[in-house]
């Protein structure tokens, strides 16, 4: 298997008027959208490169790695973007947003939690604590340090995703992931967020264009 390139992933990420301030829970639940689309649409270009991710906890398990690396990358960038309180509310926001759609699925595909574990809202919360002080470990890339997008991930970022996202995955697709995340699917996932955390903190007018919530 080698690294497959799909479509380019088209999100909205013009939310609000020019010029209206929106407060950080505000554009949490914007962000909490978009990245919840961005993981969902990497599964699907996942899907298209021939890796076998099953329907339910396989699925699921990849969706929860996903959007704890999307929450990491956010945050940096809400660091370069906020005063510390507003980042703060503005994370929370976003992570129980993300946890309130993931629990809604799960609990529709999977049934509910077996008796005495803990909610499927709750358990992403505790992953999100335990893997975001992980990826904190690592830094910004360099060479992008100067493009104006306040974080951009180093080598040791993205490829910790790709390991993460190993185990979700059926042994014959192991080897592979780490070249399909990195050459393929985090660049897009982060130019996303990228994209999107500078639209939605960008007060200026814009001209009128088409756009698109189609991963297609």
């Amino acid at each position: 298997m080698n690294a497959h390139t799909l479509p380019t992933m088209r999100l909205k990420t013009h939310w609000f008027k020019p010029g209206a301030s929106k407060s950080p829970a505000e554009q949490a639940s914007a962000m909490a959208f978009i990245e919840f689309r961005v993981a969902q649409q990497m599964l699907k270009r996942m899907r298209g490169a021939d890796f076998d991710i099953d329907a339910g906890q396989p699925y699921f398990a990849f969706l929860r790695e996903v959007l704890v690396f999307l929450v990491a990358l956010t945050d940096r960038i809400a660091f370069a973007q906020m005063p510390a309180e507003a980042r703060a509310e503005f994370t929370m926001a976003l992570v129980r947003h993300l946890a309130r759609n993931l629990a809604e699925n799960e609990q529709d595909l999977l049934g509910a939690p077996a008796e005495g574990a803990a909610s499927y809202a709750d358990s992403f919360i505790d992953l999100v604590n335990e893997v975001t002080a992980h990826y904190g470990e690592f830094g910004a890339d360099p060479d992008s340090a100067a493009g104006g997008t306040g974080f951009h991930p180093d080598f040791g970022f993205v490829r910790y995703l790709g390991r993460r996202l190993e185990p979700t995955l059926p042994d014959k697709d192991r080897r592979w992931v780490l070249d399909q995340v990195m050459a393929i699917e985090a660049p897009e996932a982060i130019a996303t967020v990228q994209r999107a955390m500078r639209d939605l903190h960008d007060p200026a007018p814009r001209r009128a264009r088409r756009s698109s919530v189609s991963g297609e």
